[in-house]
C-alpha cells in the first residue's frame, strides 16, 4: 500500500481530505459480518517505517460486523455519518462526526454502521 498525501523525508503530513486519491476497497470478511452487505474504502495516508504505526482514512457503508482489534490500538476520529460500537459486556455507545475514541489491544464487540461513516484512524 502507498501512502496517499506523504512525501519523502517530511515530518509534517497533512490529511488532504478532498485528495485522497483511490481507495482501496473492500468488504469484511464473512465471518464477520452480521447483517448487510457492507462495503469499505481505505486510504492509507502515512506509515512509519517499520509499519507499527500507521494513519488513513476509512469509510463504511450501513450494517453490523464483529470488530477484532487483536494486538492493535486504534484512534478513530468521525468525519461524517453514525456508528453504533459496542464493546463486548458493555452498552452501546453511539458516535457521530466530531466524536473521537480508541479501541485497545484485545477489543471485540460489534461495530454498527446506521449511516456511511467516515473516519480518521491511526493504529500502533
Amino acid at each position: 500500500m502507498t501512502p496517499t498525501n506523504t512525501m519523502p523525508n517530511k515530518l509534517l503530513v497533512t490529511f488532504k481530505l478532498d485528495q485522497l486519491g483511490e481507495p482501496r476497497e473492500y468488504r469484511p470478511a464473512p465471518d464477520r459480518v452480521i447483517e448487510g452487505d457492507i462495503v469499505c474504502r481505505s486510504w492509507d495516508v502515512d506509515s512509519a517505517k517499520d509499519g507499527k504505526v500507521r494513519a488513513g482514512v476509512f469509510e463504511s457503508t450501513p450494517g453490523v460486523n464483529r470488530s477484532i482489534k487483536g494486538g492493535t490500538w486504534e484512534f478513530c476520529l468521525i468525519l461524517s455519518g453514525v456508528a453504533e460500537i459496542t464493546e463486548d459486556g458493555q452498552p452501546p455507545v453511539t458516535y457521530r462526526a466530531g466524536d473521537c475514541f480508541i479501541m485497545k489491544p484485545g477489543y471485540t464487540g460489534t461495530w454498527r454502521t446506521l449511516e456511511t461513516v467516515r473516519k480518521v484512524w491511526v493504529t500502533a
